[in-house]
C-alpha cells in the first residue's frame, strides 16, 4: 500500500479494479437514502457519458515571461466581446489535454503543450473543470480579420481589470498559474508538474487518503479499507450531489455519526481516460483527495471495515510535508451549489469555496 501511496503522491494511476474495490456504491448510497423514507436524488445505474450525462469542462491559463495571460474575446451572442481564458466543454473521445490544446487553439491560434493540472472544480456531482496550464508552442495569435465562431480575437494581457470580462470566476485561477509559474521548482509547498493520469473509469470515483498522526509517537498513519483487499477507501460520486456531500456521508460510514473533525486537503491525482466504444463509453474519473483527521489516532474509532496503516518514517514525512503545503496538491473548488447551473461552461458564474477546509 506504500507503493501506491506514492504512486498518487506523483499523480499516477493505481493498476487495480476500482468498481470491485469500490466501498460505498451510488446503489448502497440510494438504499441508504431510501431507509430513511427520502427519495433518491439519481438512478442507481447512473453511468457519466461526456455530452450525455455528464459535463467535463477544461479551462487554459496560459502566462508568458513577461506575467501576461492569454486571454480571448468571445463570439458567442450572449457574451459577445467579452473577454475570458480559453476554455469549452470536452467532447467525447477527447482526453482531459487533448481538449485544452483544442481549445487553446480554436480560440487563440496558438499551439499549445499542457504542463499539468491546477485545480479540479465541482458543481453537484456531475459537472467538473478542469483547470490546466502550459506553454505555446506554435501557432499565431487571432486577429479580428480571423474572427469565427470560436472566438473574435485573441491577445496576451497584464492587467485584467481593464478587461470586461466574461465571468469573474476565472480570476483566482489566473492568480493561481501566475504563482506556480514564478515558484522555485523544489519548493516543497507546490506540486510538481503533474498531468492527469491515463486510465479508463466506467464510473465516477472518490478516493480517500485519510491521514492522522500519532501523538505519542507523531507517526502519520493512513487509513486502509479490507473489502477484498487492502486499498485506499474509495466512493461512487453521488452526480446529484456536491462532492462535500458525498465525502461526508462516506466518512460516516467509516467512522460513525460521531465523525472526528477533518478537512479535504486537496487532490492528489486525477485518473482519466476514453478508450470505450460509443456504445460502451469509459468516460469516467476517479479523483483522489487527500482528507486531514485533527485529531489524534487515539481518539478516534472505526465502525467500518477499515484499519489504520502506519507509514515509514520517510513516507511520513513525504506526506507531513505535503499536508503542511498548501499548494503541495492541485486545489480542490467546491460549488455551494448541487447542480451545475451557476458555473461557467455550465454556463454562468459559479460560487467557490476555495481550498475548503471543512465538510
Amino acid at each position: 500500500m506504500e507503493t501506491n501511496l506514492v504512486r498518487v503522491l506523483e499523480g499516477q494511476y493505481l493498476d487495480e479494479l476500482t468498481s470491485e474495490l469500490c466501498d460505498f456504491t451510488l446503489e448502497e448510497q440510494n438504499a441508504a437514502t431510501e431507509a430513511q423514507g427520502v427519495k433518491p436524488l439519481a438512478a442507481s445505474d447512473y453511468v457519466p457519458i461526456v455530452g450525455k450525462t455528464v459535463t467535463y469542462v477544461v479551462a487554459c491559463v496560459i502566462v508568458n515571461d513577461a506575467n501576461e495571460v492569454l486571454m480571448m474575446q468571445e463570439a458567442k451572442e450572449s457574451c459577445a466581446g467579452k473577454w475570458y481564458l480559453p476554455a469549452g466543454r470536452m467532447e467525447p473521445g477527447e482526453t482531459i489535454m487533448e481538449a485544452g490544446a483544442r481549445e487553446v487553439l480554436e480560440e487563440t491560434g496558438l499551439k499549445v503543450e499542457i504542463t499539468t493540472l491546477l485545480a479540479v472544480e465541482t458543481a453537484g456531482g456531475s459537472w467538473f473543470r478542469f483547470v490546466l496550464t502550459g506553454n505555446v508552442i506554435g501557432g499565431e495569435l487571432k486577429t479580428p480579420s480571423q474572427a469565427d465562431q470560436e472566438s473574435i480575437q485573441a491577445k496576451w494581457c497584464q492587467n485584467l481589470s481593464e478587461l470586461s470580462l466574461r465571468a469573474n470566476d476565472i480570476l483566482p485561477i489566473v492568480e493561481l498559474a501566475r504563482n506556480y509559474r514564478v515558484r522555485s521548482p523544489k519548493d516543497p509547498n507546490w506540486h510538481r508538474e503533474i498531468l492527469p493520469a491515463r486510465k479508463a473509469h466506467y464510473k465516477n470515483y472518490l478516493r480517500v487518503v485519510v491521514a492522522i498522526k500519532n501523538k505519542s509517537t507523531n507517526q502519520v498513519y493512513v487509513l486502509l479499507s479490507e473489502k477484498t483487499a487492502y486499498h485506499f477507501p474509495t466512493v461512487e460520486i453521488h452526480p446529484g450531489r456536491s462532492i462535500h456531500s458525498t465525502l461526508k456521508k462516506f466518512m460516516i460510514e467509516l467512522f460513525g455519526a460521531d465523525l472526528p473533525q477533518h478537512r479535504p486537503h486537496g487532490v492528489l491525482s486525477v485518473e482519466h481516460h476514453t478508450s470505450g466504444t460509443q456504445a460502451n463509453p469509459t468516460d469516467g474519473m476517479c479523483l483522489t483527495v487527500l482528507v486531514i483527521c485533527r485529531p489524534s489516532i487515539e481518539s478516534v474509532s472505526l465502525i467500518g471495515k477499515c484499519i489504520w496503516h502506519e507509514l515509514s518514517k520517510d513516507l511520513s514525512a513525504r506526506l507531513a510535508m505535503a499536508v503542511a503545503g498548501k499548494n503541495a496538491t492541485f486545489q480542490l473548488h467546491v460549488s455551494d451549489k448541487d447542480t451545475a447551473n451557476g458555473f461557467v461552461g455550465g454556463e454562468t458564474e459559479p460560487t467557490y469555496t476555495v481550498n475548503s477546509r471543512q465538510t
